[in-house]
């Protein structure tokens, strides 16, 4: 069955706990790739270039977005995030999904460039627990800390255009229902009919 790879889009503000959820959704379906994005920050401990993002100066990301290479790209929490056109084209073209772990910014121009995608926003459970996970972190300064809580309530405000919002309070059930969007996605008549049509007789 043919069809065209399906863009799932996790969004939260940091500390909700989207990139460990999306690094565990990717062990359940081998058939999902994780989209490495670029990013001029500096790598966090354990963090592995190429793996978790693409480590580059600011001079090469702006080189890169001038030249026209990302679907999407954004400034957050004064660091630069981009998402590589060809990654994305590449996957598409052969079937292949795609989870994207993005602010929302990048989400949005990601709505406007492709059709069909899937949104998801992961909530924090409360705004002190939030807290407590950015600093229990311990990578990150006071400051820091403090201005990611200072933009968690417009980027949790960007949530009601999203087509699924997870609140993650229990890992496991915040994975579960994750998954289920997954799946549910999947099976969508459109994406069913666009890779059975020949073999049916649709067109």
């Amino acid at each position: 069955m043919k069809r065209e790879g399906v863009l799932f889009i996790i969004s939260a503000p940091s500390g909700a706990g989207k990139t460990t959820l999306c690094k565990e959704i990717i062990d359940i379906f081998p058939g999902l790739r994780h989209s490495v994005s670029y990013t001029t920050r500096q790598p966090r401990g354990g963090e592995v270039h190429g793996k978790d993002y693409f480590f580059v100066s600011p001079e090469e990301f702006r080189r890169m977005a001038d030249a026209g290479e990302f679907a999407e790209w954004a400034e957050v929490h004064g660091n630069f995030y981009g998402t590589s056109i060809r990654t994305l084209e590449e996957c598409r073209s052969q079937g292949i999904d795609i989870i994207l772990d993005i602010d929302c910014q990048g989400a949005r121009q990601l709505k406007e460039r492709y059709h069909g995608g899937v949104y998801v926003f992961i909530l924090p459970p409360s705004y002190e627990e939030l807290r407590r996970r950015l600093n229990g972190r311990s990578s990150d300064s006071d400051e820091v800390i403090s201005r990611r809580i200072g933009a968690a309530a417009g980027e949790i405000r960007e949530s009601r255009w999203y087509d699924y919002i997870i609140v993650n309070d229990q890992f496991s059930r915040a994975v579960e229902e994750l998954k289920s969007v997954i799946i549910a996605e999947r099976c969508r008549t459109s994406r069913v009919l666009e890779g059975v049509a020949e073999l049916f007789a649709l067109t």
